[in-house]
């Protein structure tokens, strides 16, 4: 019987190479994200090591790391805030807060209460700015706009009824939180809303022309009436 002939050192580490490339072997090998996430959690932890005691001796770029460290964390708030508050106002300054079916003032703040009465915070917070935007179409405030949207409703309401103004914005700000800021919202913010809307129904903004009208009344008295 004849004994295979040996193989040399080059031609065992090609076939153990070929072997190796098998799927088999390649199954259990962490991928490139995972060996990307692990070299980022080693920078991470040196950093960390670094910057507990900046001071120590043999520490070089201690004070470095903190810097890095704290502008890392101030980077993930910067995040978190834009995707919690950010997020929303680009919503809100781009969709149109009523729908295009008829409504009026009365319908949103029925349907407000059956919301808040369910606990669904959100909707019941958006009906009531959806009753404030009708309220003051309904008196003529406010030109019916279609596409009008939250932030549009509080500029434009804030410059009719200047003293509501800052809680105009407020109550936009609290509809953004909750409708597009995904928070779950509350019977406290709710009944901010609700008291929003009485104050905009109690107030009595001057029209549109009326120092004109008047000083034009005034001059036409002082001369004897008006001119035809």
């Amino acid at each position: 019987m004849k004994l295979p002939e040996p193989i040399g050192r080059e031609e065992a580490e090609e076939l153990a190479r070929r072997e190796l490339e098998k799927p088999i072997y390649q199954r259990d090998q962490p991928s490139w994200l995972e060996r990307v996430l692990d070299r980022v959690g080693e920078w991470l932890r040196e950093l960390m090591n670094r910057g507990v005691d900046p001071s120590a001796h043999g520490n070089d770029g201690g004070y470095v790391s903190l810097v890095v460290i704290l502008l890392l964390v101030a980077a993930a708030i910067g995040l978190v805030a834009w995707l919690m508050w950010g997020r929303g106002n680009v919503r809100s300054r781009r969709e149109a807060l009523l729908d295009e079916k008829p409504t009026t003032a009365r319908d949103h703040r029925t349907a407000a209460e059956e919301h808040a009465a369910a606990g669904d915070w959100p909707k019941a917070i958006r009906e009531r700015l959806r009753a404030i935007a009708r309220d003051l179409e309904e008196r003529a405030v406010l030109a019916p706009q279609p596409g009008r949207t939250a932030d549009e409703l509080a500029a434009e309401a804030g410059a009719a009824l200047p003293e509501l103004a800052g809680g105009l914005r407020d109550g936009v700000r609290i509809f953004d939180d909750v409708w597009y800021g995904d928070r779950p919202g509350s019977a406290e913010s709710y009944a901010r809303m609700k008291a929003l809307d009485e104050r905009v129904r109690a107030a009595r903004p001057r029209p549109l022309g009326g120092e004109d009208e008047a000083a034009l009344a005034g001059t036409a008295a002082d001369e004897g009436g008006p001119r035809w």
